[in-house]
């Protein structure tokens, strides 16, 4: 059996829910199935049109760099092909994973959406198509333009969607006179709100983002030199769904978070460099909850950010001492 699924990048968090830490899940009876690739290279093709001051081969160009960025990391196995143009359109249901520009005035706070062809029985990705808004002005400038969007910011966002990664809630933000959200900072690739105009942060991942992709797509030494973190958040006894978890390594500045994913309160954070770690919890208030979980979930946001007292130590190969973060209400 296969379904579609639709995941979309936002200026101003507009975006579709993720189901995991970081990463997409399908469900069959009951049980979670983390959607991965599982043959590789992933092959892609472009579409054989550009837009208003990109052309196709510099499109070209910009999706070839972003796939570099996720296939350099030095932990994890992924590998990526261009296999040539196409006249296809991103969406059409043909097995060929097709990236390229979409003319959607309407959606005029949407920057691109990536989609899934999955195979609901093992959780393999089939095809991932990534189409990017012409109604938004794009530039592949080296540099930057103020006047448009950093076609390759977006695209190395769009591209860790591809690879299975959901939102991360690495970031800071400020609600803006037209109702959307300013980003302030961020902390991830993967945070669902875009800089803005102008800026070319998001071409470099960060930590959140090479642990996200080496937990989903470990080398052969990923899991012997991380740690794990494994823990419960609770209020008032009970568990508490969809806190925010961040893990921060003092000594090299690292931070890597995840999400509570169950009425139990229980998050799984990996990837972690062995040594201490601060761990925090905080609640979900710094993008639209809707990018991270399903309308259906009940989302506690009522709670004080809260470090956990101790420091947590992540072993080489394995998982520390279980962590319990007791929060208190607002």
């Amino acid at each position: 059996m296969r379904t579609v699924a639709l995941v979309v990048t936002a200026v101003l968090a507009l975006a579709q829910p993720a189901h995991a830490y970081l990463h997409f899940t399908t469900t069959r009876a009951g049980q979670s199935i983390t959607l991965k690739w599982q043959r590789t290279p992933v092959r892609w093709f472009v579409k054989d049109r550009g837009a208003r001051g990109v052309s196709a081969s510099d499109f070209q160009a910009a999706m070839a760099r972003a796939f570099a960025a996720w296939e350099a990391v030095p932990t994890a196995s992924i590998a990526f092909q261009f296999v040539g143009f196409t006249g296809a359109e991103p969406f059409d249901d043909d097995g060929a994973s097709v990236l390229g520009f979409q003319d959607h005035p309407g959606l005029d706070r949407v920057l691109g959406a990536t989609g899934f062809l999955i195979d609901t029985v093992t959780g393999e990705i089939l095809e991932s198509d990534i189409f990017f808004n012409a109604a938004m002005p794009w530039s592949t400038a080296p540099a930057g333009d103020p006047a448009a969007f950093d076609l390759e910011s977006v695209a190395v966002h769009e591209v860790g969607h591809l690879l299975g990664l959901g939102h991360s809630a690495l970031g800071e933000t400020e609600p803006r006179p037209d109702g959307g959200r300013r980003v302030l900072a961020s902390g991830s690739v993967m945070f669902p709100i875009s800089f803005g105009r102008g800026v070319t942060h998001d071409r470099e991942l960060q930590p959140d983002d090479l642990a996200g992709v080496s937990d989903l797509y470990p080398d052969g030494n990923f899991r012997r030199q991380t740690g794990v973190a494994r823990g419960r958040v609770t209020r008032n006894g009970a568990g508490v769904l969809g806190a925010h978890v961040t893990a921060f390594n003092p000594e090299t500045g690292r931070l890597v978070a995840g999400f509570t994913l169950n009425r139990d309160g229980d998050f799984h954070i990996a990837g972690l460099a062995p040594g201490p770690h601060v761990i925090r919890v905080e609640p979900l208030d710094d993008a639209d909850p809707e990018s991270f979980f399903s309308q259906r979930d009940p989302i506690d946001m009522s709670f004080q950010p809260t470090f956990h007292p101790r420091l947590f130590v992540a072993p080489a190969g394995g998982e520390g001492d279980r962590v319990t973060v007791a929060v208190t209400p607002k």
